[in-house]
């Protein structure tokens, strides 16, 4: 019975540990592209496509390993999943070639899917719903670990190993939690009779690789061509094809019922909204003291750490809060302080403040530990438990490509501004000599922090819509009790 697992919290060590380990494999890479480019001979398109390959698996299959988790079991395509991605991480490292790197990063992300869309249900069924926040935090933190952690270990395997060796140190903490996981955690029931819904993954898939490949590739081929134009074109078509059969199959890869939970549905709208907005920060400001600034990317890194380490203190905080005092009430005032956190940032101005940056990234940090785990409390807690899976699978799949979003949405305002040749240079840390271009950049960034002050605007409007409902509830439920 959820609540009662008497290893809760060696289960969410495990959960936690498998999280960070696929995490740091997703950002460790980034910081030895240069190094794989040269050994392998391989163009920036494809040392581009070892990270894009990556993103697009594991996005495209976690609706699907949700989906197969209520079917078969979490436990089962958990360890399934993480042991696929233990066995490609290590191929990664012995690939010899860019296409077979990308073969094995496609098989990687694949895993690494299935671990993290049965990830969060465990939790769930884990720990009672007083405990579910808490729980929450503490695996956020791992998130944090991974983006810490990556670029600078990352930098000294390469330095000091070569580019393989930022997989294959993946392996140990692998077989470690898939042993202790194995031991561990507990099978969920099991549907007897379950069908896979193979053309629901085909459309849903197709579509969401088509919308991957164009937000990825947009701004190099243009936002006009026929290329671009083809795949929005056909993102559209395969996604109603998508919900047509999700409708008349008897068991459907999504369960569009789910949309009709309130809580649910306008959580997924925040969780779009605000990844859009969080995941800008880093690239906007690397832009910054990077590009405009001409700091090295060490310099950079430190400037940007009081953005993630006070979560580790504050992911556990913020989510038993948001079991005490309830998660919405934390969830507006995270929001709130973000957006106010951008406007700050929106006015960085030409002279770098350490201050200007340090202070605001510090509130940032600290409104994220309150709200992410209140937000994934929310939207998961509003899914009936049976389609935990599903849900879950949905919740980091909106996730996922709202990151993506963030991403094309910076390179289109940077482009409006600099030419696209140069706006390339400066996303990938190359830095500027003109004056004029200086200007620029910090004309974008300053742009770019209020465009996505908007969209935590809209997320906070949306929390309210949440909010409003709950209270009156509270409301009328105490009046009934004094009547």
């Amino acid at each position: 019975m959820k609540g009662e697992h008497s290893n809760k919290w060696a289960v969410l060590a495990v959960v936690t540990l498998v999280s960070f380990v696929t995490n740091l494999d997703a950002t460790i890479v980034v910081i030895g592209l240069p190094t794989l480019m040269e050994e392998l001979h391989v163009t920036i398109v494809t040392g581009m496509w070892t990270i894009t390959s990556y993103l697009i698996t594991s996005t495209i299959f976690l609706l699907p390993a949700g989906r197969w988790a209520d079917g078969v079991g979490t436990k089962r395509i958990f360890l399934w999943g993480f042991g696929i991605f233990t066995v490609a991480t290590v191929l990664c490292g012995l690939a010899n070639s860019g296409l077979m790197l990308i073969i094995f990063r496609l098989i990687q992300g694949l895993g690494a899917a299935f671990a993290l869309a049965t990830a969060t249900p465990i939790i769930m069924r884990t720990f009672p719903s007083e405990q579910f926040g808490l729980a929450i935090g503490i695996n956020s933190t791992s998130w944090i670990l991974g983006s810490i952690i990556g670029p600078v270990v990352g930098g000294a395997l390469i330095s000091e190993l070569g580019w393989r060796s930022i997989f294959f140190v993946s392996a140990p903490f692998g077989l470690i939690a898939l042993l202790a996981g194995w031991f561990l955690l507990k099978q969920s029931h099991v549907r007897e009779f379950f069908k896979t819904d193979w053309i629901g993954i085909f459309t849903f898939g197709l579509g969401l690789t088509s919308l991957l490949v164009v937000l990825s590739q947009g701004q190099d081929w243009g936002w006009g061509s026929s290329r671009v134009l083809a795949l929005f074109i056909t993102t559209g078509l395969l996604w109603a094809a998508f919900i047509i059969t999700e409708l008349k199959v008897q068991d459907p890869l999504f369960n569009l019922n789910l949309f009709t939970h309130r809580l649910y549905t306008t959580g997924l709208g925040i969780t779009m909204c605000y990844c859009i907005g969080y995941f800008s920060i880093t690239v906007l400001l690397a832009l910054y003291l990077q590009g405009a600034q001409q700091l090295s990317p060490l310099q950079s890194g430190l400037l940007l750490l009081p953005l993630s380490l006070p979560q580790l203190v504050m992911g556990p905080l913020g989510g038993k809060l948001a079991d005490r005092l309830g998660p919405i009430r934390l969830l507006l005032l995270g929001i709130a302080l973000i957006a106010f956190s951008l406007l700050l940032l929106g006015n960085i101005g030409e002279k770098l403040s350490i201050s200007g940056v340090i202070i605001p990234l510090f509130i940032i940090s600290a409104a994220n530990s309150l709200a992410w785990p209140s937000l994934a409390k929310t939207v998961l807690s509003a899914a009936p438990p049976k389609q935990a899976g599903s849900a879950s699978g949905m919740f980091y799949t909106v996730y996922n490509v709202g990151r993506v979003v963030s991403q094309t949405l910076t390179l289109i305002l940077l482009q409006l501004s600099v030419a696209p040749a140069m706006a390339s240079h400066m996303f990938m840390g190359m830095g500027i000599q003109a004056k004029a271009e200086k200007i620029s950049i910090v004309h974008v960034t300053d742009i770019g922090f209020r465009v996505y002050t908007i969209f935590f605007v809209i997320a906070l409007l949306l929390s309210t819509i949440m909010f409003l409902p709950h209270k009156l509830k509270q409301v009328n439920t105490s009046m009934e009790r004094q009547a």
